[in-house]
């Protein structure tokens, strides 16, 4: 009887819990995973869903399948915030996944933050450039890397590591070897047949995960690499002996970026959230936590990270790859590095 008894008040309380979350709207953002997702659950998410009595779901993935989710999702899209690097948030908006963000203030933000008709906005500055195992180069007697066509020297064979082509860090480094042989994203040939010829017996991997990235280097097998600043920041932050490079012919920039998923009843907490990202109090958190340029122009940043960061003058030497151009050709140019590149 008393077992009976026990029973029937488990399921009213289950019953009662269900009532109540069922009554507390969720909100489900996707963005990346590794340092940023540690940091976005906690520091980031907490306060939202206090201030907003709302629970956020965040589902971890890198731009390329967090895209992916939107299109499978077509017409019934179950996130409600996407977080993209600036090339596939371009295509989000293109292929009209992204709303409008109500009540936007970009008064104290920086040019480079904005996307057409408010449908996006950047989130933080990233650098795409070279890094290397300090340590390793000082042991070996070896100068600092300080040019993308460092990447060809044939000392680092088997010992460099570079994302894939549907990771923004590789795509920047495909246009960069174009760009230094006379080509562009409008004529990307020269930088498939340096990737082929000179780089492809350097490289280790091409790793799209930061955890994998992270241990190759961390285990020794990788000394040298390319990645964003705020990456190599997060690794440096362990104590690791990271060390980010602005080339000499140019870093290229990379908007980490946020918007509002366009569907039928969407949630206003969604551009709420969004907004939040560029607010001075997250902005200083994705900063000092992450390596993130701020996009707002009140941010202070402390001198110690300024000397890595991409601000201020900094930011005005580094490269705005053609967005445009490249999502017209990005397939293809996928299809091509999986099949030549990575073969």
């Amino acid at each position: 009887m008393r077992h009976a008894i026990c029973s029937v008040s488990f399921t009213a309380l289950v019953l009662s819990a269900s009532t109540a979350m069922a009554q507390q709207q969720t909100l489900y953002v996707a963005g990346y995973g590794g340092t940023f997702e540690q940091i976005m659950r906690e520091k980031v998410i907490p306060p939202f869903e206090q201030a907003h009595d709302v629970r956020v779901e965040y589902v971890a993935g890198n731009s390329t399948d967090s895209l992916a989710k939107l299109q499978a999702q077509s017409g019934n899209q179950q996130i409600d915030v996407a977080i993209l690097d600036d090339g596939p948030m371009y295509q989000a908006i293109e292929l009209g996944f992204c709303a409008p963000i109500a009540g936007l203030d970009k008064s104290n933000l920086f040019e480079q933050a904005a996307f057409p008709d408010d449908k996006a906005v950047a989130t933080g500055i990233i650098a795409t450039g070279l890094f290397y195992n300090d340590d390793y180069f000082e042991e070996q007697g070896w100068e600092a890397p300080t040019s993308w066509n460092d990447l060809k020297d044939p000392k680092y064979k088997g010992m460099i590591v570079i994302p894939p082509i549907n990771n923004t860090y590789g795509l920047h480094t495909l246009i960069q070897f174009a760009r230094l042989n006379g080509g562009s994203e409008k004529d990307i040939e020269s930088g498939f047949t340096t990737m082929i010829d000179e780089v492809n017996d350097n490289v280790l991997a091409y790793e799209p995960s930061p955890g994998k990235m992270t241990e190759l280097f961390q285990s020794g097998q990788a000394v040298l690499g390319v990645w964003g600043s705020s990456r190599v920041q997060a690794l440096a932050d362990t104590g690791f002996p990271a060390t980010f490079v602005y080339p000499e012919e140019g870093a290229v920039t990379l908007l980490a970026s946020a918007c509002p998923i366009a569907k039928e009843s969407a949630s206003p907490l969604a551009s709420e959230f969004v907004k939040s990202l560029v607010t001075p109090e997250v902005q200083k958190i994705m900063a000092v936590d992450y390596g993130y340029g701020p996009v707002d122009k009140r941010v202070e940043v402390p001198a110690e990270l300024a000397a890595t960061m991409p601000t201020g003058e900094r930011i005005a030497k580094m490269y705005n790859a053609d967005w445009v151009t490249i999502n017209e050709n990005r397939e293809d140019w996928t299809k091509r590095w999986n099949r030549e590149v990575e073969r």
